[in-house]
């Protein structure tokens, strides 16, 4: 089995999390500072090469109704350009309040504000892929 990674895309920063070989448990990565769609679309590329991985899972930031605002367009814009240069699967996973999960999770950690920024997104890639690892287990 391959693995499989999760992305929040936002921005300014891209959360990225990896999962067991078994696709069972979720682990955070790294936080990647964005850079420009070439470059940054070129590098999961090349991170999902390295890792083995041959599914990215991707946070879908819809709003608490379930509607697209306007940071749906940018992530559906991110996956086209990165569906071009790879054959991995692309799944898109329904992210409302991981980022507030993930906040809740640091702020219970006693993680001072400045930290969690770095982090939270990073947390929220985690939370994002283990859903997503968790729905298709049932």
């Amino acid at each position: 089995m391959k693995k499989i990674i999760g992305l929040d895309i936002g921005t300014v920063r891209i959360g990225i999390a990896t999962s067991d070989i078994l696709g069972i448990i979720a682990s955070s990565y790294e936080v990647y500072k964005r850079r420009n769609m070439y470059l940054d679309t070129r590098y999961m590329v090349t991170l999902a090469n390295k890792l083995d991985a041959d599914t990215f899972v991707i946070g879908l930031p819809l709003k608490l109704d379930g509607s697209e605002g306007d940071s749906v367009q940018m992530v559906k814009d991110f996956a086209e350009e990165l569906s071009k240069l790879t054959d991995a699967k692309i799944v898109f996973q329904d992210e409302r309040l991981s980022t507030v999960s993930a906040e809740r999770i640091l702020i219970e950690s006693n993680m001072r504000r400045e930290k969690r920024k770095d982090v939270v997104d990073q947390i929220a890639a985690t939370i994002i892929l283990q859903n997503y690892l968790d729905k298709i287990k049932k």
